[in-house]
């Protein structure tokens, strides 16, 4: 996957980089690392470096999930409105295939994705906003996903895409064949199913 280039870094050494993504309303993130004989420092999350890249997230809630087996794929989930949420998605134990993918109909992007690498080694992060359906695939075991919403879960709004959607073109870094997903995963509708469920821009 090609580099994004560099849009911000602000703030002393324990600040966080941000970085436009392929699709550049998702966002990477990378914090400062202090590290001393204890152990090392970082801050995860500066509301004022999001907004100086163009992005308001006030998240209200957090999840953390523990997933046991490698090759298990989450998603690709979303809410929709009035109950949309933007994501800010880290590591705490292993490694992650993550994705995003473009809902928003009118977009030049729509039904693109972006895939990033995501591991409790590296510290990075991604910012997924609202109109994009997420998802990953773990790769190592008992692995710890942390993210933080900007909504509150509303059971009633949750939505699916369907991994496995050709059209969506996403190269799971696992066989395919012995992928580990829900009932309800295996079944979610393809891209052309899919209601206009958000507007551009």
């Amino acid at each position: 996957m090609q580099r994004p280039a560099l849009v911000n870094i602000r703030g002393d050494s324990k600040s966080i980089a941000i970085e436009d993504a392929p699709i550049p309303c998702v966002k990477f993130l990378r914090p400062a690392r202090h590290a001393d004989e204890r152990g090392e420092l970082g801050e995860v999350f500066r509301a004022d470096l999001m907004r100086e890249c163009g992005v308001e997230f006030e998240p209200v809630q957090e999840n953390h999930l523990l997933t046991s087996r490698v090759g298990t794929v989450r998603g690709l989930h979303f809410q929709i409105p009035p109950y949309a949420q933007s994501k800010l998605v880290r590591v705490v134990v292993g490694a992650i295939f993550d994705v995003a993918v473009d809902l928003r109909r009118g977009s030049p992007t729509y039904g693109q994705h972006v895939a990033a690498l995501l591991s409790a080694k590296e510290w990075n992060q991604v910012f997924v906003p609202a109109g994009f359906a997420h998802g990953f695939c773990t790769l190592q075991p008992n692995t710890e996903v942390a993210y933080k919403v900007d909504g509150y879960r509303s059971a009633e709004s949750e939505r699916g895409l369907l991994w496995s959607d050709p059209v969506l073109d996403i190269r799971w870094p696992v066989d395919v064949a012995s992928i580990t997903a829900s009932e309800r995963d295996f079944r979610q509708p393809c891209l052309r199913e899919l209601p206009q469920y958000f507007e551009y821009p």
